[in-house]
């Protein structure tokens, strides 16, 4: 268990996590908890967010507030900014991890139906977080929003249709949001977790050794950093490895 009398670098800081269950919103909770942050987390499993839960309480001692639905139910993002407005009034940190990645295939092979799915979880459900969390983040004396990016968003790549759209799109938005803020204490910015292994990773490249990728939890210093009060840089594009 962490050592309370040596405060952690979140400390006190009220953090949102989605896509918490497993992989790196999993490994982004576990390094939270460690660094003090009192934690919300999202994801569709009820069993992960729970197993999740019991590893943070190892660690911080702390329960964490599990929220589990599915982001693409839209009117469930509202009424989550809802209820945290009523709990805490109002928000440091926001972490946008979710995200799925779809069939790799030529764009003219996509079903209108998968496009949809990727691009409602990819970059809608990011936008309805922005949306719903942004007055909560500017009550906070540093609001910090952080989205998860990849390489496949810069520069166009054979195969990754929809999954490189949508995280394109998403580094725009980001950008396009971190000019917006400028003059308040909120400050938003994505990272690229590069070769990491987990279970997307392993669906993109079937071929690849997993032993041959860091884990989660060995990336996690950025995530920390952009999390904190201490981080200043906006607009950024900060790669994990």
């Amino acid at each position: 268990m962490v050592d309370s009398s040596k405060p952690g670098r979140l400390s006190g800081r009220i953090a949102l996590v989605t896509g918490a269950s497993r992989g790196i919103g999993a490994a982004i909770a576990r390094a939270y908890a460690r660094e003090g942050a009192e934690l919300i987390l999202t994801a569709r499993t009820v069993g992960g967010l729970e197993e999740l839960d019991d590893q943070i309480r190892a660690i911080s001692g702390k329960a964490s507030l599990l929220v589990p639905f599915d982001l693409k139910e839209f009117d469930n993002i509202d009424r989550l900014g809802a209820a945290l407005y009523e709990r805490y009034g109002c928000l440091d940190v926001l972490v946008g991890n979710a995200g799925v990645l779809g069939t790799l295939s030529p764009l003219g092979h996509i079903s209108p139906k998968e496009f949809q799915e990727v691009i409602d979880l990819n970059l809608t459900a990011n936008w309805r977080l922005l949306r719903v969390m942004d007055p909560l983040l500017r009550q906070s004396e540093a609001g910090r929003a952080i989205f998860l990016t990849s390489g496949a968003a810069r520069g166009p790549r054979a195969y990754w249709g929809t999954y490189a759209i949508s995280k394109a799109a998403l580094e725009m938005m980001v950008g396009i949001y971190a000019q917006e803020i400028q003059q308040t204490r909120v400050r938003a910015n994505l990272i690229d977790p590069g070769r990491t292994r987990t279970r997307m990773r392993a669906k993109a490249y079937p071929g690849e050794d997993p032993q041959s990728l860091k884990i989660p939890d060995e990336i996690m210093e950025p995530f920390i950093a952009l999390a904190s009060a201490a981080f200043t840089g906006n607009g950024e594009v900060v790669k994990a490895q």
